[in-house]
């Protein structure tokens, strides 16, 4: 569990995962989506396909991204609604940072 929640503790693997909740997307596209650079995007898409959050598909000479699994959207939901209700605490967390740990 904690190596799940890690994987998604990085703003930017968020906001890649948060750019395939509406499909699957190149990585040009998540790019564009993110503002992220292409070597940023890269890095992260292999972290998060190694822990399982993505898939990738070959579209012949592109490769397109997209959550592995509809609960993976669901998590990010349900993440929003729980921190919709908690924000005043999580904001005065001081125990824990953004970006604590590389991937």
């Amino acid at each position: 569990m904690a190596k799940l929640c890690r994987g998604l503790s990085d703003p930017s693997r968020l906001s890649i995962l948060e750019a395939l909740r509406s499909g699957s997307r190149s990585v040009g596209e998540i790019v564009a989506a993110t503002g992220l650079t292409q070597s940023n995007v890269s890095n992260h898409l292999g972290c998060l396909y190694d822990c399982g959050l993505v898939r990738r598909d070959q579209e012949g000479r592109f490769v397109r991204y997209r959550l592995s699994d509809p609960r993976v959207e669901t998590l990010l939901r349900l993440a929003e609604g729980l921190l919709a209700d908690a924000a005043r605490g999580v904001l005065a967390c001081t125990r824990i940072t953004d970006g604590d740990e590389p991937c």
